[in-house]
């Protein structure tokens, strides 16, 4: 017995080992799955105290989560399930005004184990989240940074690495994040932050918030910064989908339902980064300094990238964190446009003019693209107005929900959008359309022709004479 003792005192794998067998027994006797906790709108009113579940979800456990409750202190290494040589994302959510759990929690769980053999932990602190005042539930996240701590203390203990963990963290979770990644001087692996909290947040300074230095690689994509999101970039590349405000899609009133108004910007950050993980398009943002330089075709070009092509935003973002961590300062903003629908792809073209009228011009140039089917698509991207030189390139950035495999018509209409005055034409000595989202894509040009204002031109483009990078 003593020989027994002292084998288990001095190994703590065989102490791993021997929980895991025990529990392996007590598994198999039926006991319903624990499910994220959900509560109601009188909770909300009332207010709910801070209390915390880990729900741990495997390869091996998919569908029926392992619970470590206050009755072990969230003690990680009795499981029966857990890899600590694996990686472990840890997923954490934010506000609850209503109660309800997240929407999105099993899809984005089940979306990661099919693309990753890793221990998914989802932080279940609903109870602290939910409530009306939320400034009470600001005071809870504060609270869940230190209670987090002891599992991955345990985990670290019995062979887990700081690198080995990547956070995902939502809204006020984004900021749970970041201070646990202080807490461990940011040498954790990763953290993305899904629209991460503004009210409470703006103004504050980086040691009460996230930033790119809480891990080895910070990835955000902002979604809201006009209302609940954070405005100004956290991380080492900060993704501002449509800008970072209205979202395709989401409803611009009142009249498309309160709670959808609210949320709907919001939340976009979340199926922005799962429809990353379906891979059902090539999405692409473009580095740039501002939204309305990356419309105005200002920042098309990747070449500080290469040989990768331009950074995608989700899961994926962190193939490009060398790039990005050697910068000085080593932080990136990038932007491009979605459609108002899963899985909100844009493929991005670029259309280069070159007109040969002796007086300059300023106007904007309506793009459409129709396939051999006889479909017809305008582009989703409406750029300022295009400043036309002789014999100089007017560049003009143009983004459609579907892609083109073959090109049958495109359509041009000019426009100086004046009111009064005469009408004026442009007399166009090449256009080039160039597939930004499939860069090996054949260029298509047409040459010689005039555009009349207010007046669609519509012509069957060829391929280039010669190709222009």
């Amino acid at each position: 017995m003593w020989m027994v003792h002292a084998a288990l005192q001095s190994s703590p794998m065989l102490r791993l080992c021997i929980f895991t067998c025990f529990l392996a027994v007590r598994a198999d006797v039926g006991q319903e799955c624990p499910k994220f906790t959900s509560l109601g709108f009188p909770d909300a009113i009332l207010g709910t105290n801070l209390k915390v579940r880990l729900l741990l979800y495997t390869k091996r456990n998919p569908n029926c989560a392992e619970i470590f409750d206050d009755h072990n202190n969230h003690n990680l290494t009795v499981s029966t399930y857990l890899n600590v040589t694996k990686k472990t994302i840890i997923i954490i959510h934010g506000y609850r005004p209503t109660g309800s759990p997240p929407v999105w929690i099993d899809k984005i769980k089940d979306l990661l184990l099919e693309i990753e053999d890793a221990n998914i932990l989802i932080v279940d602190w609903n109870r602290g989240a939910t409530t009306l005042n939320y400034p009470s539930a600001v005071s809870n996240a504060k609270k869940l940074v230190d209670i987090l701590k002891n599992p991955l203390e345990q985990m670290l203990e019995n062979g887990a690495t700081l690198e080995s963990f990547y956070m995902i963290g939502v809204s006020l979770g984004a900021h749970v994040a970041g201070l646990l990644g202080k807490a461990y001087d940011g040498k954790i692996g990763r953290i993305t932050g899904l629209d991460p909290a503004g009210p409470l947040f703006t103004g504050k300074s980086s040691h009460e918030r996230l930033d790119y230095t809480d891990a080895q690689f910070v990835d955000v994509i902002h979604t809201d910064i006009d209302a609940l999101g954070y405005r100004k970039p956290l991380g080492n590349i900060d993704f501002y989908p449509n800008g970072g405000t209205d979202q395709p899609g989401c409803p611009a009133s009142l009249l498309g339902g309160v709670s959808q108004y609210f949320k709907c910007d919001h939340q976009r950050s979340v199926y922005l980064y799962m429809a990353s993980l379906e891979e059902n398009c090539n999405v692409t943002a473009y580095p740039c300094d501002s939204y309305e330089d990356y419309r105005n075709g200002k920042c098309v070009s990747c070449e500080a990238f290469h040989p990768l092509p331009c950074p995608v935003p989700g899961y994926y973002a962190d193939k490009w964190k060398n790039h990005l961590i050697e910068k000085s300062p080593p932080v990136t903003t990038a932007y491009f446009d979605t459609s108002d629908k899963e899985p909100f792809c844009i493929y991005h073209y670029f259309v280069n003019i070159v007109i040969w009228n002796k007086n300059s011009r300023s106007g904007f140039i309506k793009i459409k693209i129709t396939d051999n089917a006889g479909n017809t698509t305008e582009s989703k991207i409406y750029s300022d107005a295009a400043a036309f030189h002789q014999y100089k390139h007017a560049k003009i950035l143009a983004g459609f929900s579907p892609d083109f495999d073959n090109i049958a018509k495109i359509s041009l209409t000019f426009s100086t959008r004046n009111v009064v005055g005469p009408k004026y034409k442009l007399r166009v000595l090449e256009m080039r359309l160039k597939s930004l989202s499939v860069s090996q894509r054949i260029q298509l040009c047409r040459y010689d022709f005039t555009l009349l204002e207010n007046i669609e031109t519509s012509f069957r483009p060829i391929p280039c004479l010669d190709i222009m990078d």
